[in-house]
């Protein structure tokens, strides 16, 4: 009631009067116990109401529209409600409307909006203080927190909202709005996420959160980001797109890469969720270059002691971020093409520099391994990288037997001896190569005599006949997957002899296992004895699978298979049912593929011997042990050899296959009869004899091929000649050209000197010309006239050839040497050109020949005249001028004398060229021969060619006719086995 009137008092100051109040409460709040805070509020809600009644003004502008007044109302609620959340069900489920209303009415005013985003945020968030978790349970609390997050996103509008304050750039707005939307992530994800998938650009508001300079911001956005990407594909790509890699890797690269704090690790895990099962995203990772920027991550020095624990996480999960772009669960082609840019960028080449690194701590090394065996698991570049690394020893050791050497070793930690086997395993895995450098190291010719070094199959023998049972398992199933898919090695290991004592008689490794495995809990070991046996039999079933020759050599010690129906018959306790069924199936392997070489070990006989002893249902029901156990059922899952105890560590992943392919087909074998025996032999032997004509006809298909092959490469050289030929056609082209514009050049001088003629013979009818000069013009036009018959006689041969080229033309087909005829022809055609020019400078030089020929008769008529009126022609004239006459005629002599030179010298000239003419004739006429005899070679080349084709194809329609018919064949037989019950592939 005094609070009241205190308002009423100062309602003409309405900041004194509040000040006022907020001192009063503060000062109380102070003094009184948590029992009256609330009762302190409600006397302040009731002096706001009596002041807004008596101002005339709405009670919710009044505390949330002037500033000071916000932040007394805000402060208060922060440091009195919040201190501790305990007044938090009170305060959501009463303000929680009014403080969204203020979202939506005061966006403008950043200070109030800051502190009503604060203030969302303690209310829906559940992180609680150490003494509140132990007054309330986690599940009350987790309840609450989803409740007032189901309030608050019940209307879409309020995330939206949420969204547009984001954008905003004053910290006091923007920090408390990434922290209050984290809240709602955390609690209710996938409805947020869904949300936000749906508004405007809402994902790439949040990118912009990476981008911010202030680290605070910066750091939380990463944490958002994290809690938006769990579990939601579409978004995931969405964040990838909006270029998330290439901030995140910035941002690890600016922290320190692996030295960095906390923030690296929340920079990995939200790669990590972008990236586990998204296949889309990790294409995106690996061709936008990303992989290259992981190598600086791991670079490590000499001096790896000290590590912090940050530095060890940060580690820990770029591994991890490795793997997952390797994962054996991701598609083959994505893991194979991220495997081999691994390889190709180094990042292989450092993980295996740490991995024989000294001092590097042991859960980092152990994932270090894990993270190399997927790297290199099924990418043959890969493993033989692997194995040619080396340890940094004295003497240098193989990267491999320094592993294996810590596998068989009872004193290195499970996990670690876990991740060698599955390096091992991923090492052999689709890798014949690897598969033989491991069993060549157990063979007689390359085991090492002196004995100063030790070798994978050496330290695969000794952890198989350990006295410690996870050595003997892992060295099981270790030579397990040497034997993997390889009926060759599987031959091959049947001669490795092993030397059990002094002075006995060395026995074979097959017949030590057996050994081994027939003494049971005789030999005292170390760990689970049900181990020792199971990781034996797995070897024995890998073994004998799908080879006869080794189901032969087993059959041979007429004590294994006593043993095995002895094991099977009894009723032994539930540990030993594991053995039990192992046994089963081993001898089921033993009856199907099963030679029947031994005349006491033949089939029909082994499922009589069943049959009597154990019964077939029984036989059944213990087959059926090995599928049905729970430690199968695990093994099946995923590759990687995961136990929580080396007590559970029972199957191997490719082992399940096994058992999985040959439970079926051994159940029916046990129930077939020897007539069915005997027909599936016969199919068999009739499979077999159509295998081998098909493999002969594959054989011919591929000779053939190469023989194709062969023709290709000759078809390649004649393009190559062809080109070459081309090429020559092309330099003759441009020396043609060049004899035009000679031709040219020799036209014009050729007019120039016509014209010279015309003036001289007109001088010389005016002055006369001896005899004998008319006397050898006329030989140089009989000359003339003979060059001028042998030309004409060339053209014509010319015009013939080029007939020829032409019916040729219209001879040959299209194909691969068409183009050479063609350019020929083409070159033809333009020696045609030249010999149709030719000829047009001959018609002119005849012209100019019966010019000549006509003024030489004008100049004989001249000269008649000139004789028979000498002295008629000088008495007519005047005595006077007789001095003068004499003057001219020695004049008219001289100028003579020059004309007849000049003359003979043009005549020389024109002789030179006439002879260069016929020169450069021959020249063509050759080339065109030669160009013929081209011409020629390829028509018969094309010609062989088509019938070398011709008769290929002939003889592979012939083998397509017997394939089909063994096709048939093959599936009447197939079908005919369908009908007998028999297994199909």
């Amino acid at each position: 009631m005094y609070l009241s009137v205190v308002c009423f008092r100062f309602r003409n100051s309405v900041i004194v009067s509040l000040h006022l109040l907020y001192w009063m409460i503060e000062g109380m709040l102070y003094v009184l116990s948590s029992h009256y805070q609330r009762c302190v509020l409600y006397f302040f809600y009731c002096a706001m109401n009596v002041y807004s009644a008596f101002c005339g003004i709405p009670f919710k502008s009044v505390v949330f529209s002037l500033h000071h007044i916000a932040n007394i109302i805000f402060n208060t609620t922060l440091n009195v409600l919040f201190s501790g959340q305990k007044y938090r069900l009170e305060v959501g489920f009463q303000a929680m409307e009014h403080l969204i209303n203020v979202l939506q009415t005061d966006r403008s005013d950043s200070e109030i909006i800051g502190y009503t985003l604060d203030t969302l945020f303690n209310i829906v968030s559940n992180d609680l203080e150490e003494e509140e978790q132990e007054e309330n349970s986690q599940k009350q609390v987790d309840d609450l927190g989803r409740q007032f997050t189901e309030i608050f996103i019940k209307q879409q509008e309020n995330v939206t909202l949420l969204l547009t304050f984001l954008e905003e750039f004053d910290f006091q707005v923007r920090w408390p709005g990434v922290k209050l939307l984290t809240s709602l992530l955390k609690q209710q994800g996938p409805q947020v996420q869904q949300i936000i998938l749906v508004s405007p650009m809402g994902v790439s508001r949040l990118m912009d959160l990476l981008a911010d300079s202030r680290e605070v911001i910066r750091n939380d956005g990463v944490l958002l980001l994290q809690q938006l990407t769990k579990s939601n594909a579409a978004i995931q790509k969405i964040v990838a797109f909006e270029n998330a890699f290439e901030r995140l890797l910035d941002i690890v690269t600016d922290e320190g890469n692996s030295d960095g704090g906390i923030v690296v690790e929340d920079c990995l895990l939200l790669l990590q969720n972008l990236l586990k099962n998204n296949n889309s995203n990790q294409n995106f990772f690996k061709e936008g270059s990303y992989i290259q920027r992981m190598k600086p991550w791991f670079e490590v020095g000499d001096d790896n002691s000290g590590w912090s624990a940050q530095k060890v996480t940060n580690l820990h999960l770029m591994l991890q971020l490795v793997r997952v772009l390797v994962s054996p669960t991701n598609p083959p082609g994505a893991t194979s093409s991220c495997q081999k840019t691994m390889f190709h960028c180094g990042l292989l080449q450092q993980l295996c520099t740490i991995l024989m690194a000294t001092g590097v701590p042991a859960d980092i090394l152990t994932e270090t391994i894990n993270t190399v065996s997927e790297v290199i698991r099924g990418c043959q570049i890969n493993q033989d990288y692997f194995a040619s690394v080396n340890a940094p020893s004295n003497p240098p050791r193989s990267a491999i037997v320094v592993l294996l050497m810590s596998m068989v070793n009872e004193r290195q930690p499970f996990v670690l001896r876990c991740a060698v086997l599955y390096c091992f395993q991923c090492f052999l895995y689709k890798n014949q190569k690897g598969q033989g450098e491991i069993v060549s190291t157990l063979l007689p010719s390359t085991i090492d005599a002196t004995g100063n070094s030790v070798s994978a199959g050496q330290l695969l023998c000794g952890g198989l006949f350990s006295t410690d049972s996870l050595s003997n398992w892992c060295a099981a199933v270790a030579l397990a997957h040497a034997l993997q898919d390889n009926a060759t090695l599987k031959e091959q290991l049947l001669r490795v002899q092993l030397a059990t004592s002094i002075g006995n008689p060395p026995v074979s490794l097959l017949q030590q296992c057996t050994n081994i495995l027939s003494q049971g809990d005789k030999i005292d070991r170390r760990g689970s004895k049900v181990q020792t046996r199971v990781g034996l039999l797995m070897l024995l079933c890998t073994w004998l699978s799908d080879c006869p020759i080794a189901v032969t050599h087993f059959l041979h010690n007429s004590a294994n298979i006593p043993f095995l129906t002895g094991q099977i018959a009894e009723n032994l306790g539930e540990e030993e049912q594991l053995v039990q069924g192992l046994c089963a199936l081993l001898l089921g392997i033993c009856i199907y593929y099963n030679d029947n070489s031994l005349e006491n070990c033949r089939k029909e006989k082994l499922k009589q011997l069943i049959e009597k002893r154990i019964g077939k249902e029984n036989f059944i029901e213990k087959l059926g042990f090995i599928s049905k156990h729970e430690l199968y059922s695990r093994a099946a899952q995923k590759p990687q050899p995961s136990f929580s105890s080396p007590d559970h560590m029972m199957f191997d992943h490719e082992f399940t296959k096994l058992v999985k392919e040959l439970e079926g087909i051994i159940t029916k074998a046990i129930y077939k009869s020897s007539e069915e025996d005997k027909q599936e032999e016969e199919v068999k032997k009739t499979l077999e004899q159509h295998d081998n004509i098909v493999t002969h006809y594959k054989k011919v298909i591929r000779e053939q091929d190469q023989q194709l092959e062969e023709l290709k490469q000759k078809v390649n050289t004649l393009k190559s000649q062809n080109e070459q030929l081309q090429t020559a056609v092309t330099q003759q082209m441009s020396q043609i050209q060049q004899h035009k514009d000679q031709y040219n050049l020799l036209k014009v001088q050729l007019g120039k000197d016509n014209q010279h003629h015309t003036s001289h013979s007109d001088t010389l009818q005016m002055n006369g010309i001896q005899p004998e000069e008319i006397s050898k013009l006329q030989q140089e036009i009989e000359e003339l006239k003979n060059k001028h018959e042998v030309l004409q006689g060339q053209l014509r041969e010319k015009d013939s050839v080029i007939e020829n080229m032409k019916s040729l033309q219209s001879e040959t087909g299209t194909n691969e040497q068409s183009s050479q005829i063609t350019a020929g022809l083409e070159h033809g055609n333009e020696l045609h050109r030249e010999l149709e020019a030719l000829r047009i400078q001959i018609q002119s030089q005849s012209l100019d020949i019966s010019k000549l020929q006509s003024e030489k008769q004008e100049l004989l008529q001249q000269m008649g005249l000139f004789r028979t009126t000498p002295y008629c022609w000088g008495k007519a004239k005047n005595t006077a001028s007789v001095p003068a006459l004499g003057d001219s005629s020695a004049v008219i002599a001289a100028k003579n004398s020059e004309l007849e030179g000049r003359l003979l010298q043009e005549i020389k000239e024109l002789k030179n060229d006439v002879k260069a003419l016929s020169e450069e004739k021959a020249l063509l006429k050759q080339h065109l021969d030669s160009v013929n005899s081209t011409v020629a070679v390829l028509q018969n080349e094309k010609s062989k060619l088509q019938q070398e084709v011709a008769e290929s194809k002939k003889e592979q329609d012939d083998l397509l006719v017997l394939l089909a018919d063994q096709d048939q064949k093959i599936l009447a037989l197939k079908n005919k086995l369908k009908e007998l019950g028999e297994p199909v592939r």
